[in-house]
């Protein structure tokens, strides 16, 4: 079993965080505390599962990859709503999307290997 830390999807989604939060911090004061803390404990969220998941096995781990999948679905919509709110900037947005999209790409060929 690869350490988590050799997982790519692992390591972009790390990177999709470090961007992030300079982004989320730009946010109105009240914003940075309701939707930008959301997309925080979102984003965490989905690394926290990225190590359990690799350390499960069978159906409990696809369990888990079905979850980040939603979390994924979500900190998307997150984006997509601070961009329509202003708070993002459509090139920040579309940098938001690349990586989201790169990083649930890695997520489901994980579930393709698992199956």
């Amino acid at each position: 079993m690869a350490s988590y830390h050799d997982l790519v999807i692992f390591q972009k989604t790390y990177d999709l965080i470090l961007w992030s939060y300079p982004v989320i911090n730009q946010f109105p004061k009240i914003q940075r505390f309701v939707l930008g803390q959301q997309m925080e404990s979102t984003l965490v969220g989905i690394l926290k599962k990225m190590i359990h998941a690799n350390k499960e096995r069978g159906e409990k781990r696809m369990d888990i990859i079905k979850e980040i999948s939603v979390d994924m679905d979500e900190i998307f919509i997150l984006f997509r709503l601070a961009k329509d709110l202003k708070m993002v900037s459509i090139k920040k947005y579309g940098i938001s999307a690349e990586k989201i999209n790169e990083v649930a790409k890695l997520l489901g060929g994980w579930q393709k290997q698992l199956f």
